[in-house]
């Protein structure tokens, strides 16, 4: 595919998260994501691609923009093909709450490679580069550790566990403390948590625990290109999200490797930062209706990652959300 591709993927997800930004703390999380959304969808129909999206907002019957099956780009005949997998909010109640960590993200590979995860849990631990190969799902949490930290050269008490702040990680909790080791809790979107682990910068070693399925593929696209490692198991919690899996066809036995979740070495992600965060900054509103975004876009083949600071003069963007 067409490495300028890249770069025109993080023109979709500035977009989004300008669409979103506005609503920064005002409560209201639908309104901050159809912001996202909006924006998102006009800036993918500037793309020369043939794109289905197989991880978006909800089915045909449950979402009006960017549902899953729904093709997007200009495809042309001679438009490269792909899947695409967009969360154009991934922490919703972050913007309306006015806390960090909200991104609008996007993962696209080549069709058929990514895997179309269901709208249920999944169970994952995620890497950075310096601890591939030492991970296994099926392990204890504790050994888990002990062998990260290995890895890193690292005393088991310096490493730093980062999971979502929920009642269901209270055992990985007690376990990590035994070992003595850091812990970093975060409230909502764990698509830029699984990525910070790949970075030094951000100070986060392993992310553990259940978050949805979703945006772990999403991620998984991220760790693909940053050379770390990723494994997930999806955890339905009821019988209806058992019941989509199996319509699926997608094993709840299994555990997914990182090319289980992302085929292929042909791999674009993009990221902006909507509200601060550990890896991006948010969108900052500066005079003169200008504003600043910061982002993150990656291409697996080649390894390169480019940080993008960039300033937007809203007066010329008529076509987004306001």
């Amino acid at each position: 595919m067409d490495r300028n591709l890249a770069i025109n993927l993080v023109r979709v997800t500035e977009a989004a998260a300008l669409g979103s930004a506005k609503f920064m703390g005002r409560g209201d999380k639908n309104l901050a994501d159809k912001g996202a959304v909006d924006n998102m969808r006009k800036m993918f129909d500037t793309m020369d691609i043939d794109g289905i999206v197989v991880i978006g907002e909800g089915e045909l019957d449950e979402a009006p923009m960017l549902y899953i099956g729904e093709r997007i780009g200009a495809c042309k005949p001679d438009s490269p093909k792909v899947d695409i997998a967009v969360d154009p909010l991934d922490g919703t109640n972050s913007v309306a709450k006015g806390i960090e960590n909200a991104i609008s993200v996007v993962t696209m590979a080549p069709r058929g490679c990514l895997l179309e995860a269901p709208d249920t849990y999944m169970f994952k631990l995620a890497v950075g580069p310096k601890a591939k190969g030492f991970i296994d799902l099926k392990a204890p949490v504790k050994k888990n550790m002990v062998n990260i930290a290995k890895a890193l050269n690292k005393d088991i008490t310096d490493l730093t566990v980062t999971m979502l702040d929920r009642d269901r990680h209270n055992d990985i909790i007690k376990e990590c403390r035994e070992l003595g080791c850091r812990i970093k809790l975060f409230r909502d979107g764990d698509v830029a948590a699984a990525i910070a682990t790949c970075f030094d910068h951000t100070g986060v070693d392993v992310l553990i625990g259940k978050g949805g399925a979703p945006e772990g593929v999403i991620a998984a696209g991220a760790i693909k290109c940053l050379g770390g490692e990723m494994q997930g198991k999806l955890t339905p919690m009821s019988n209806e999200e058992l019941e989509r899996c199996k319509k699926m066809g997608v094993s709840v036995d299994k555990v997914f490797l990182l090319d289980d979740l992302v085929k292929g070495d042909e791999v674009y992600f993009a990221a902006t930062g909507v509200s601060e965060g550990d890896l991006l900054r948010g969108v900052r509103f500066l005079s003169n209706n200008k504003c600043v975004t910061h982002s993150v876009v990656m291409r697996s083949r080649t390894g390169t990652i480019r940080f993008v600071e960039a300033i937007h003069n809203m007066d010329k963007k008529p076509k987004y959300a306001r």
